[in-house]
């Protein structure tokens, strides 16, 4: 799948968010440091939704985040959230999300997340469970 024609149906996991009246500024629309917060909520259902895909003793971290935003929200309504695995690693996972309002592609992102020792403060590798579970969330989506 092409980045540029994602449609909310082609994720393999699919949230939505509502939005809030104080979500908007000045301008009217949402504030863009909302966008990551609408990511939060599909990646939170992924990673801990029916049961937690950490290790005991461990969490994930967000190592790296590039969103694009691409066109603005308004207010009032909802947002779709569209999150799909592009690549799992030893210890880490990529995602990439999309953001819609009215079917319209608002924003994406590419998120690498690492699964984190609470003790150490490493990394530490993903279980073969996690990374079994992670392949009923992958989609090949190519890079622009």
């Amino acid at each position: 799948m092409n980045r540029n024609d994602l449609r909310y149906e082609d994720f393999p996991l699919q949230s939505y968010d509502k939005i809030r009246y104080c979500d908007t500024d000045r301008q009217g629309h949402v504030n863009n440091a909302l966008f990551s917060t609408f990511l939060e909520t599909g990646r939170t259902e992924l990673l801990y939704g029916k049961d937690p895909l950490h290790t005991d003793d461990c969490a994930f971290v967000i190592a790296h985040q590039r969103i694009d935003l691409l066109s603005e929200i308004t207010w009032p309504g909802t947002v779709e959230i569209g999150t799909a695995v592009v690549k799992v690693g030893n210890s880490s996972l990529t995602l990439f999300q999309g953001i819609f309002q009215h079917e319209v592609l608002v924003a994406r992102a590419d998120t690498v997340i690492v699964q984190m020792n609470e003790s150490t403060r490493k990394s530490q590798a993903l279980s073969s469970i996690t990374k079994e579970e992670l392949t009923n969330y992958f989609a090949s989506i190519e890079n622009e």
